[in-house]
């Protein structure tokens, strides 16, 4: 009976550092690297991996949206300032 308990034991996994998050995240949308691998090469759970890769993709939206606005903000000052030279 002990034996079938071991066989059910949960993984341990490490803590990662978020340089080496990133290094794998990185890895892996460049396809240097599965998922699959990644998992078994670093020792984290596949379950972390899509949780950082969803996360990391909605903080990289976030900056673009942002960069967006202050992009059109510009735009409209810039408009403004023209406008402004003409008359």
């Amino acid at each position: 009976m002990k034996e079938q308990n071991q066989h059910c034991r949960k993984n341990s996994y490490k803590k990662v550092g978020y340089d080496l998050k990133l290094l794998i995240i990185d890895q892996i949308q460049n396809a240097q690297i599965s998922i699959n691998h990644a998992a078994n090469k670093y020792q984290v759970s596949r379950a972390s991996i899509y949780y950082w890769l969803k996360k990391y993709s909605t903080l990289e939206q976030k900056k673009q949206g942002m960069s967006k606005k202050d992009e059109i903000k510009k735009l409209k000052e810039k408009i403004e300032e023209l406008e402004f030279v003409k008359d």
